[in-house]
């Protein structure tokens, strides 16, 4: 047979290419190599197309690179059309032209019909050249990749209408690249109920044909009943199909479906691993969503230092809520040393790409202290912008960064006009606006009306406020006394842990303030407010304690609370430190000496 093969070669390259298609049929891959070899030599266009595609597929012959594009370029050039399409899409992949070929490592973007994998830097006007060349001549693939390029190309070959016309020729030639990109030419072009079911039906029959982003986006459209009536089951079986084909995405969307139960029997172990499979696979999105996993906690406690390190890879990818998760981890010093420096960074990375949450952090922040001069000025432009446009969270950050001289030069007449509009709506500027009319900040003072305010933010939970209005009503402030209230007011924002609250308290039951006397209650809240580090606390749980106000003394335990408030700076406290009697230790020693004399 194979002396056969040669004759075949020696006298008819036409035979030699039909012997060899004959081959490579009944899977004689490499005696069909030496065929497909000899008539492309003789210039015969279908065969130097067969050679390059087994040079690329490794087929019958060692895959090599140079040697593919080489023979599909002669193909292409004689007007092969496959062939065209064929080095239209190296081309598309950066292997298609020698300068794509050295090219650094980049690829084409990956949310078409023809994104993936990774590739050198893609040539897209070879690209358009070929595929165009491929597209007149007949070729649904040519035309599914010209209007790729169209569509996804450089500003300057962007041709959107274009695109949709070889789209729609492609899909009505049965390509699936070509359906998927006519699906989703058609969702950019509305939302109708008409538009909506063409758009499934292109889907479908992309992904009947196996493509991994159709199956994914049509689980999409299932699951949320576009076009579709909704079926979260069915949805979940195309994104299984998605995942186990490689799909970032449907790895996400399965992974999240096992983990939540939806659309099938939960299995939160199997849902991690495919969230964790879309995550290496550098995915952001799921990277954020395993740090969320580890941060949040299940049936083991929250692991931070775990969380951090998929945040970190997410923030690093550009997630814009994984940079301000890893920035608040840092701030807080959970799973790792506090940091507030290198909170600040990720902060500003996240507000820089535009989350509004990491604007208000890196804010906070600058009220402190932190950041640079660079961050407070591109802070307030932030919030002076999205204010201009009415968002109302925009004018109580911009009031504030007035108010405080944070990028730009304190203005409080300024700052308390913004801070009254957003008043309106956000509770924090209720409270903020109600602070500038006590003190006639930037405004006439008013404190009945400042009063209101306070009260208004106080009554729908805001602690500093209910401790602003307990102290209004303690001292009869922008309207009359009322010490019950005030002590309502204050058991409020108590029982959230604030301590000046807990202080305050103490003091009410310490001395009456119209509520009855009651010395143990009032040591409990010293007591309470001092172990959270309140100087005053500490200092009057130590007067307690040394004088047995509310039952037995204790002197050496006052002495160590009253030690504690002087450490804190507090000079009150050492003149009663001063009257303790001296330590047990100290006493004994005197004596001694005392016999000694």
């Amino acid at each position: 047979m194979a002396m056969l093969d040669r004759l075949i070669g020696q006298f008819s390259p036409q035979a030699a290419l039909k012997r060899a298609i004959r081959l490579a049929e009944q899977g004689h891959v490499a005696r069909a190599f030496e065929l497909y070899s000899r008539a492309a030599r003789a210039g015969i266009a279908e065969a130097e197309y067969r050679v390059a595609r087994a040079y690329l597929e490794g087929a019958g012959v060692p895959f090599s690179r140079g040697d593919d594009v080489r023979w599909v370029g002669r193909a292409a050039e004689q007007g092969h059309v496959e062939a065209q399409a064929l080095l239209a899409m190296l081309c598309l992949h950066g292997i298609g032209t020698v300068k794509g070929s050295e090219a650094a490592p980049g690829g084409p973007p990956a949310s078409g019909p023809f994104g993936g994998g990774k590739s050198a830097s893609p040539d897209f006007a070879a690209a358009a050249t070929w595929a165009k060349r491929a597209a007149e001549g007949g070729s649904a693939d040519g035309q599914a990749l010209l209007a790729y390029v169209l569509t996804s190309g450089p500003e300057s070959l962007r041709d959107l209408d274009a695109a949709r016309h070889w789209y729609e020729r492609s899909a009505a030639a049965g390509c699936p690249q070509g359906a998927l990109g006519y699906a989703l030419a058609l969702s950019r072009e509305g939302s109708d109920a008409e538009r909506q079911a063409k758009v499934v039906k292109y889907l479908r029959q992309a992904a009947d044909a196996g493509l991994p982003t159709a199956l994914y986006l049509l689980g999409i459209v299932t699951e949320r009943g576009l076009g579709v009536a909704p079926d979260v089951q069915a949805a979940a079986e195309l994104y299984q199909q998605a995942a186990e084909k490689g799909n970032r995405s449907g790895q996400v969307r399965w992974g999240l479906a096992l983990m939540e139960g939806r659309g099938i029997a939960a299995n939160p172990t199997e849902g991690e691993s495919w969230l964790r499979r879309a995550a290496l696979a550098g995915d952001p999105e799921a990277a954020t969503l395993v740090g969320n996993l580890y941060a949040r906690g299940g049936r083991l406690p929250p692991n931070y230092a775990e969380a951090a390190i998929w945040f970190r890879r997410a923030a690093e990818a550009g997630h814009q809520e994984a940079a301000r998760a890893l920035g608040r981890l840092f701030l807080t010093g959970a799973g790792m040393p506090r940091d507030p420096d290198e909170a600040t960074i990720w902060f500003r990375r996240a507000a820089e790409a535009g989350n509004a949450d990491a604007r208000v952090d890196l804010a906070n922040l600058l009220l402190k202290g932190m950041g640079g001069e660079e961050d407070s000025i591109k802070t307030r432009e932030w919030f002076e912008t999205a204010a201009a446009s009415g968002d109302l969270i925009a004018a109580f950050n911009f009031g504030v960064c007035l108010a405080e001289g944070v990028g730009v030069e304190r203005d409080d007449r300024k700052a308390a006009e913004w801070l009254r509009r957003a008043a309106d709506g956000v509770v924090n500027a209720q409270y903020w606006y109600g602070r500038m009319l006590l003190e006639g900040r930037g405004i006439d003072a008013n404190p009945e009306a400042g009063r209101t305010w306070i009260a208004k933010a106080a009554e729908v939970g805001m602690v500093e406020a209910e401790v602003a209005l307990g102290e209004l009503l303690l001292n009869g402030l922008g309207g009359p006394r009322d010490h019950p209230g005030a002590q309502a007011m204050f058991e409020r924002a108590a029982g959230r842990g604030h301590v000046g609250a807990m202080f305050a308290l103490g003091a009410m039951h310490d001395d009456g303030h119209d509520v009855p006397t009651d010395r143990p209650t009032a040591q409990r809240w010293f007591r309470a407010a001092a172990e959270r580090g309140h100087a005053n606390g500490q200092m009057m749980l130590g007067r307690y304690l040394a004088r047995g106000l509310a039952g037995k003394r204790d002197v050496e335990g006052a002495r160590a609370w009253l030690e504690r408030a002087v450490a804190q700076g507090l000079a009150e406290a050492q003149r009663d430190l001063a009257g303790l009697p001296p330590p047990p230790a100290v006493r004994e020693d005197a004596k001694q000496g005392a016999v000694g004399d």
